[in-house]
């Protein structure tokens, strides 16, 4: 019986996690990159789509603009939103993951309204007993080097109870 090479099983795990979390990187990197490259008043939806692709969700703006949803989550730490004119060019690229909108999310605001707002979530979670969904968007505090988890509990019609961050306790179990 032949005992395996454990140093170079561990070495190819290495690598192994070495380009998952390049690969995670390079998709924020690309992100970054194609905001660089559309100019709002320039840009027009086909530059939009050649950089982001098909939109998780495409939102009615006001005077005829559409806001296009590109979902970053579960793995990531922001959504855009990114609005196109009626007249077909890019109006704004907005990073939607932030405190600010956080404080939008009050109680009684309706779950399409959130959803609207901070896009699709990483997380879902029902809990029947007591009529509760709960949903999770990791994101990353301003001055925070680790990833933050912002929570909303809905109520059995779907209306905003309370929201919070904490730390991503996914996080905490490495």
């Amino acid at each position: 019986m032949t005992r395996p090479n454990t140093r170079s099983a561990w070495w190819r795990l290495g690598r192994l996690i070495t380009g998952v979390l390049a690969a995670v990187g390079f998709v924020g990197a690309c992100d970054l990159q194609n905001i660089a490259e559309l100019e709002p008043g320039v840009s027009t939806e086909a530059d939009v789509r050649e950089k982001f692709g098909q939109p998780e969700a495409v939102w009615e703006g006001e005077e005829g603009a559409q806001i296009y949803e590109y979902n970053r989550q579960p793995e990531g730490v922001v959504n855009y939103m990114v609005t196109i004119g009626a007249d077909g060019v890019l109006v704004k690229v907005s990073q939607v993951l932030t405190e600010e909108n956080f404080a939008k999310v009050q109680p009684g605001m309706p779950l399409e309204q959130v959803r609207r707002l901070l896009g699709k979530p990483r997380k879902v979670q029902t809990f029947p007993l007591n009529g509760e969904t709960h949903q999770d968007w990791r994101f990353q505090a301003k001055g925070q080097t680790e990833p933050m988890i912002f929570s909303v509990a809905f109520d059995k019609d779907l209306r905003v109870i309370k929201s919070g961050t904490m730390p991503d306790p996914d996080l905490q179990k490495r």
